[in-house]
């Protein structure tokens, strides 16, 4: 059994993580984790690099990934396989909320003419669980699983006024905003302002700043106990609707569906 690095050995020891947890579970993790949109294949030492970790760590890693059909090696390239899907699926089955949300999210769907997706927060970003597009998508390649950061999505901001203030201090203090567009608010102060005001509006409305092209408009997802669990959105390309058109004609759709949903939601 290797033994940790220092850095990790400190860094285990400030998280409190117990004697019970397994870092070659965690390591395992973070190597299927350095794949991406940007990184579909890559060396042994790229892996390494990309997660901070020793190459005789991430050797081993990436060799029983390889065994159990994870991964797949062509020459010193490593690509994730089709079978990392079944651990997608292991969560959209045994959860029962995406089930409930995606007919929500194809009836909004056909009746606006426009994308509508439901999204849940995984640290600092909004996860889709749930999507419906048009026949003619306004965007390729957003779909379940699709990732957007919270500080400047519709749907980030959603679940990010969930955060109790404290909670809200420390994620901003350790943000460090990026310009995806020209309209990306990067200003800490205004992107506080914009995930407060969502409390008191109760939506939240992106203009082109997450992606160009796209206007958006979300609101809570609301179980019975008054906890939110996700946000449900509709999206369009500006010239489909201005931002007033939406607040007018899409919001109501929006609210009208969360409070249907708020005693299905468990």
């Amino acid at each position: 059994m290797s033994r940790l690095r220092p850095q990790d050995a400190e860094a285990r020891a400030q998280r409190a993580l117990g004697a019970d947890y397994s870092e070659a579970l965690a390591r395992g993790l973070a190597v299927i984790g350095a794949f991406d949109e940007q990184r579909r294949q890559m060396t042994l030492s790229d892996v390494a690099r990309a997660i901070d970790l020793p190459r005789a760590t991430v050797r081993r890693a990436l060799a029983t990934l390889v065994v159990l059909g994870y991964l797949e090696a062509d020459g010193r390239l490593f690509r994730l396989t089709p079978r990392i899907l079944k651990l997608a699926i292991a969560y959209l089955s045994s959860d029962p909320v995406p089930s409930i949300l995606q007919p929500v999210c194809e009836r909004l769907c056909h009746q606006v003419g426009a994308s509508c997706s439901v999204a849940v927060r995984d640290g600092d970003e909004a996860v889709m669980i749930a999507r419906a597009v048009p026949v003619r998508p306004v965007t390729v390649g957003l779909g379940v699983g699709y990732r957007l950061p919270l500080f400047c999505s519709a749907l980030g901001r959603v679940l990010a006024s969930a955060m109790a203030d404290s909670d809200l201090d420390t994620f901003l203090a350790q943000l460090k905003p990026v310009r995806f567009t020209r309209q990306t608010v990067v200003a800490k102060p205004e992107i506080r302002r914009l995930i407060i005001d969502v409390r008191k509006k109760g939506y939240a409305l992106a203009d082109q700043e997450a992606e160009l092209g796209i206007r958006s408009i979300a609101v809570p997802l609301v179980r019975f106990d008054g906890r939110l669990i996700a946000a449900l959105n509709i999206g369009v390309p500006p010239e489909q609707a201005s931002a007033k058109a939406m607040i007018a004609d899409y919001l109501p759709l929006l609210l009208k569906e969360a409070a249907a949903l708020r005693e299905r939601l468990v």
